[in-house]
């Protein structure tokens, strides 16, 4: 600022005065830097260090590969110079910053109860209090109307952390023991502590570095749980019996497939425990008695390559959802003494635009958890007769699904059931009576009301012909005249649906006349099997054309211009933050990438990393000349060129264990030696956090609100 006000009073003056006000601006400059630049400051520069690897055949050179190096104080220098630069960068968004998270906060009600649910003598329920982050866990015995027990508070657990995520939450078949993991780093690995919920007391009891699954056999002295490997890969399944050391612990089932993960759980029956192995595209499941928990878990079916299967137990049966000749999944039942594939026998047939996600079954009646064109529905089925109904759902773009039900014996389903503009709603189903009864919908405290909004689902169509939808929310009144702000999101991968639901917080961009869109495109589950199929392996690219047919849609159909088009994905999700970023730039004006995969050909290779070598099935091996010629193609960090970007926001956590922190910092520090704009490139860095970013709920709003305020800092929306 000083040195525009100095040459503005100049350019009035001779030329003698004129050259010797340069003289002050040039000594100033040489002399006081700090004082003529303070207003400018300098976005920090990674030094390179060439790094080169053959791949079929061609040479690859890496000039940020040290920046994996997180032992290095060099390492952690730089990525603490980069939050110093995001921190000066986004200081004029302070008070922006901070108006935002108190609009966010208004919105919750911060002293909250969930909806109880029965399991056993006692009512279970969380409940959250005003100024504290974490949860509260509670029951009551009989009745809600008698006194609470706190079976732990988090908040208690979490004093003097940076983080803390639990994991598993079990009691035991007698209600007289608690099972919960805690993991104080965001590595996604949890120690397992016993609680006598009679007496208060730690058991001696103590399981480090386990998974997250966990469950009980029926003698409540005995549980099984899951444990990584250095790839974070869930590859054993580990028994042990209380007042044994950890380290006697007994392993009864080992994944030896890299490709293949390994889980635990039980059956509402409580008959039988689970062991689920799966990879990409192929499942096997294993079963055991829960009364005899020494004896050896059996096979149901073999793995096939292709042939995904899950099981669950009802009466003298196994109620198996298969993808055997069922591309959308089918459900056949087997007995219990005779599991094997010979004697299944099909019972819910497969339906070509009807997708099966999931069975949840109980003593009379079954759920079923179905998509359909893209949206969810439940159907209860008769254990007796299979006849068939759906619960109804008014909206025309909507999440619904199956909620907490820990009984087997009931009548009663509990279902939840959100959308863009309706808050989270937990319902109870009669099933013989065909009556939904609301037990409780999320308040928003305030002036929120959904008739101000309004939903659109729309359909865009892909270069391929292909067509896209889409799930738009805006405020009543705003105009398809091309000028609105508009946030598109979007994911695209692992099969994995982002429906509809409601989020409070993006209130605070609709009342700022923001269009906020999902596009739910091809890698995704919406629209069946094959819509995830046509988005992975050598197919990849339809999930970027799609989010980019889906912008040009906005654009074409006058909800927004480039101009006021903001985008937004995280880790799968930012890897299409970055393809689309080099593949059509011009169509954004920013973009927000929250802890992106985005060096996929360099993590693909390196099989010591997370997920690395269980995830050939999705991205495809580079090992494979094909796979790799394909990747390459499309990696992010690999096809930055010289030319514009759009404004960038990088966010992620040096504990990331998913996505490691080093792949957004290499991409932002070969980004700023490659761009040819002027257009702001920040990163930021949260030094205590896993991938799932902050735990507490008050810190993870300020996250938000920056996020946010970021956007409307480049879109010039300061009201």
């Amino acid at each position: 600022m000083m040195r525009f006000l100095v040459l503005f009073a100049a350019w009035r003056l001779d030329f003698h005065v004129l050259c010797v006000a340069l003289f002050v601006v040039v000594s100033y400059s040489v002399f006081f830097p700090s004082i003529i630049m303070s207003d400018t400051p300098k976005p920090p520069v990674a030094k390179i260090v060439p790094k080169k690897d053959t791949a079929h055949g061609e040479v690859r050179t890496d000039n940020y590969f040290w920046l994996r190096e997180k032992t290095n104080p060099e390492v952690i220098k730089h990525l603490e110079a980069e939050n110093a630069y995001t921190e000066s960068m986004m200081q004029d968004t302070k008070s922006l910053q901070e108006k935002l998270y108190t609009e966010m906060k208004s919105r919750i009600k911060e002293t909250d109860l969930s909806v109880p649910y029965k399991d056993g003598e006692y009512y279970y329920y969380s409940r959250t209090a005003e100024g504290k982050q974490y949860a509260i866990y509670c029951r009551k015995k009989g009745s809600m109307d008698a006194q609470e027990q706190i079976t732990i508070d988090l908040n208690e657990l979490a004093e003097g952390k940076k983080f803390l995520r639990l994991g598993v939450y079990s009691i035991s078949p007698d209600a007289k023991l608690l099972a919960y993991g805690l993991d104080f780093t965001g590595s996604r690995r949890f120690t397992i502590y016993i609680k006598n919920l009679e007496t208060g007391t730690l058991l001696k009891d103590e399981v480090p570095e386990t998974g997250g699954a966990f469950v009980w056999a029926n003698d409540n002295k005995t549980f099984f749980y899951n444990i990584y490997d250095s790839s974070l890969r869930s590859y054993k399944i580990v028994r042990h019996e209380l007042g044994f050391d950890s380290k006697s612990d007994v392993e009864v089932f080992h994944e030896k497939d890299e490709k293949f993960d390994c889980y635990i759980g039980k059956t509402r029956s409580e008959q039988y425990l689970i062991i689920s192995t799966t990879s990409k595209m192929t499942g096997e499941s294993w079963y055991l008695d829960a009364n005899r928990p020494k004896d050896a878990f059996r096979c149901i079916e073999p793995r096939k390559t292709g042939h995904e299967y899950s099981i669950t137990h009802h009466g003298g049966n196994f109620l198996i959802v298969t993808n055997d000749r069922a591309k959308n999944f089918r459900v056949m039942a087997t007995p219990v003494d005779k599991p094997g594939m010979k004697n299944w026998k099909e019972v819910i047939a497969h339906r070509p635009k009807v997708k099966i996600d999931d069975i949840d079954v109980f003593e009379t009646f079954w759920a079923l958890s179905v998509r359909e064109n893209g949206l969810t529905a439940v159907e209860i089925i008769d254990a007796q007769t299979t006849k068939t109904h759906r619960i109804k759902f008014p909206e025309v773009a909507y999440l619904s699904y199956v909620s907490t039900n820990a009984e087997y014996k009931t009548t009663k389903l509990r279902y939840g059931y959100t959308s863009l503009i309706t808050p989270n709603s937990i319902y109870d189903y009669d099933v013989i009576k065909r009556e939904s009864v609301l037990l409780k919908q999320q308040e928003v405290p305030g002036a929120y009301k959904a008739d101000d909004y309004t939903v659109e689902r729309v359909f865009a169509k892909a270069g391929d012909g292909v067509l896209v939808p889409m799930s738009l929310v805006y405020k009543k009144g705003v105009k398809k005249d091309g000028s609105n702000p508009t946030f598109l999101y979007a994911y695209g991968s692992y099969g994995i649906s982002i429906d509809p639901t409601f989020n409070s917080n993006r209130v605070s961009l609709l009342d700022r006349g923001f269009v906020y869109a999902i596009a739910h495109i091809r890698g995704g589950g919406e629209m069946g099997k094959q819509w995830y199929e046509d988005g992975k392996l050598l197919k990849k690219k339809n999930t970027f054309t799609d989010y980019i047919a889906a912008a040009e849609h906005l654009i074409a159909q006058k909800y927004t211009n480039p101009q006021k088009l903001v985008a937004n994905g995280g880790s799968a999700g930012g890897l299409l933050m970055g393809a689309v970023m080099n593949m059509r730039p011009e169509l954004f004006k920013a973009v927000h990438a929250a802890v992106p995969f985005v060096d996929v050909i360099n993590t693909m290779f390196d099989a010591t990393l997370p997920l690395t070598t269980s995830e050939y099935e999705e991205w495809g091996n580079p090992n494979e000349k094909k796979y790799y010629n394909y990747m390459k193609s499309y990696s992010p960090y690999d096809n930055i060129t010289a030319k514009a970007y759009p404004h960038l926001l990088l966010t992620t956590g040096l504990n990331d264990s998913q996505v490691p922190y080093w792949e957004p910092a290499k991409f932002c520090a070969k980004l700023r030696t490659m761009k040819t704009d002027s257009n702001i490139l920040i990163f930021k860095i949260d030094m205590g956090v896993g991938h799932g970013g902050a735990s507490g709920r008050y810190d993870a709003l300020k996250d938000r609100a920056f996020e946010y305020a970021f956007f409307l800092k480049i879109l010039g929306i300061t009201q």
